[in-house]
């Protein structure tokens, strides 16, 4: 279930091939479940549980993760937990290996923005330099390859510093509101997770 809030200026990112990967999980679950009901009948859906297993988690690892940009802040949507980092909370945005809200307390991975790594720059174009937040440029105007354009973790970079500094410069950022990160362990995921996986156990042992 998404914790994002429903109203307001929301802006939401997922990656284009978290999407794909979902897509084929749930396509072998699909078509396991038809050749194990076409050839062993309706009495083996209990030994289904693997391929139960294997949508869940294409789902819970590649559909549902997110970054959702809104007025109260920037929400992480993991497999395993929301993080939920308010505007004034937000000390710094770091991309080393993936997109990661640093607040003064601790720092936050989004596992739906991942750095593409030290090769992911080899095949950046100029423009993809020019019109970043000012904030994604270190040194002599470098631009490290998780900050660039074309990635994920950059993509989903532009979006928080933007929004961050648009707040900044109109003065409307609320600093004595709020400013601790919240984390919200996904209970149900980590329930279904664990009795599929004692599931496929038993069908398998079973087997």
């Amino acid at each position: 279930m998404s914790t994002v809030p429903s109203a307001g200026n929301v802006e939401v990112f997922k990656a284009r091939t978290n999407k794909w990967f979902a897509w084929l999980a749930w396509a072998v679950a699909a078509v396991g479940l038809v050749v194990t009901v076409a050839s062993a009948g309706v009495a083996a859906l209990p030994t289904t549980a693997p391929l139960l297993l294997l949508a869940l988690l294409g789902w819970q690892f590649f559909w549902m993760p997110a970054v959702a940009v809104h007025d109260g802040g920037v929400t992480l949507e993991n497999p395993f937990r929301s993080v939920l980092v308010p505007w004034a909370a937000l000390v710094h945005v770091d991309t080393r290996y993936a997109l990661t809200l640093v607040t003064a307390e601790r720092s936050y991975a989004a596992w739906a923005a991942p750095a593409p790594g030290i090769w992911g720059g080899r095949n950046a174009r100029p423009e993809d330099l020019h019109g970043l937040p000012d904030t994604s440029y270190g040194p002599g105007r470098s631009v490290r390859p998780g900050d660039l354009k074309t990635t994920d973790s950059g993509q989903a970079a532009q979006l928080v510093r933007t929004r961050w500094r648009d707040l900044v410069e109109s003065g409307s950022l609320d600093t004595g509101h709020g400013a601790a990160a919240q984390v919200r362990p996904r209970w149900a995921a980590v329930a279904g997770d664990l009795l599929l996986l004692a599931a496929s156990y038993w069908a398998v042992a079973a087997g």
